[in-house]
């Protein structure tokens, strides 16, 4: 099926039509052309040798509910100027992209839809809209337009990347005021971060940790960019320092800034906050005791007292309140193991594989990383 009426089935502007027909199942087909200018895009030279013809189908606006595929035909030169990169070249067409399956508008509509609702929930709609699209093809476009409207970077932050914990580190550089990575490098060192500096020179505001490896780095790539420290890595330095200040548990790093007696009057305090407690505990015990023996039930004890069933359960067994002790260390714990680990720190084995080989040997059965986080806070 022909039809003759070819009002508004052009894609865009300089497109001409020539027939549009009805394909079935298929939906409609437009056939059109391109204005035969013959210019080449790499020397601007105009040819008229022609070297055939080539043909683009393009996705485009549904009509009637159905799909519209445009059958373009442009024409294709030989370029006369001998020192020209090119030998052959097409007429350039306004309406899609080089190499786009569809045209320029269709992709805009798709990538409206991808932002707005994602790539499966956009991949339904444009199908039920006649123009079906994969969601794939959906995300590729929403890419491709974040990665080409991005400017510049000019504040940047810089920080360790973990590839693998404890083994392997590289860096990462983030965008800050667009809150958003901008790239990762392989490695952490002066070269890298520096040759990437270099090829970035836009880059006015450097954030960065107390390492002194990226302030050197800075220093080489952008000696222009101004480098503060990152507000996260203050606090977190402030926060070690106050908590190693401010250690009470006789441990080698805990220094205390109290005076003797501050020291004397906060012990005084906590010993009588423990037997305020212990003394409350005695008179729920008693309580408890007392109800049991009216004979109330284990849940009218538990509707009164508040305790729960298990825990009424468990102190009727007892005549007397039960000790609340400590759970003994096991081979878990790197403090089962803290006078070995202490030897080898003062014997100056610092290395912390080395250190977790060693109290491995001796029946430690934790992780390296339990071992690391704890004996750092415990040395400081």
């Amino acid at each position: 099926m022909t039809t003759h009426s070819k009002k508004h089935w052009a894609p865009g502007s300089g497109v001409k039509v020539l027939r549009v027909a009805r394909m079935g199942k298929d939906g409609w087909k437009v056939y059109a052309s391109v204005p035969e200018k013959g210019i080449c895009p790499g020397c601007g030279m105009r040819s008229r040798r022609r070297h055939g013809w080539r043909h683009r189908r393009l996705q485009d606006y549904p009509a009637h509910g159905d799909t519209v595929t445009v059958e373009l035909r442009i024409g294709r030169w030989r370029c006369a100027f001998q020192d020209c990169s090119r030998s052959t070249f097409s007429d350039e067409v306004s309406v899609a992209a080089p190499h786009a399956r569809r045209t320029a508008r269709t992709a805009q509509i798709a990538s409206h839809l991808g932002h707005a609702t994602g790539g499966r929930p956009a991949e339904r709609l444009m199908r039920r809209l006649g123009m079906p699209v994969s969601d794939d093809t959906i995300l590729r476009h929403l890419k491709h337009n974040a990665a080409g409207a991005a400017p510049p970077a000019r504040i940047i932050g810089l920080d360790d990347w973990s590839w693998r914990k404890t083994w392997r580190y590289g860096t990462i550089v983030v965008d800050l005021e667009r809150r958003s990575v901008v790239d990762i490098l392989e490695d952490r060192s002066v070269e890298s971060a520096a040759h990437w500096l270099r090829r970035n020179p836009s880059v006015e505001v450097v954030s960065r940790d107390r390492c002194g490896l990226y302030a050197q780095a800075v220093r080489e790539g952008a000696p222009q960019a101004i480098q503060i420290a990152d507000r996260f890595h203050l606090v977190q330095n402030l926060r070690l320092a106050v908590e190693e200040q401010m250690s009470l548990s006789g441990r080698s790093t805990g220094r205390s800034i109290l005076s003797e007696q501050d020291n004397v009057d906060a012990a005084l305090h906590r010993r009588r906050a423990r037997l305020a407690h212990r003394q409350s505990r005695d008179q729920v015990f008693a309580t408890i005791h007392s109800l049991h023996s009216e004979g109330l039930s284990y849940c009218e004890i538990e509707r009164r007292t508040g305790y729960k069933r298990r825990t009424v359960a468990k102190w009727l067994k007892f005549e007397t309140p039960p000790d609340r002790r400590r759970a003994a260390l096991n081979p878990r714990s790197p403090w089962y193991f803290e006078k070995f680990l202490a030897q080898c720190w003062k014997d100056g084995n610092r290395c912390g594989r080395h250190l977790f080989h060693d109290v491995k040997q001796r029946g430690y059965t934790g992780s390296f990383s339990n071992l690391e986080r704890t004996w750092s806070v415990a040395q400081g």
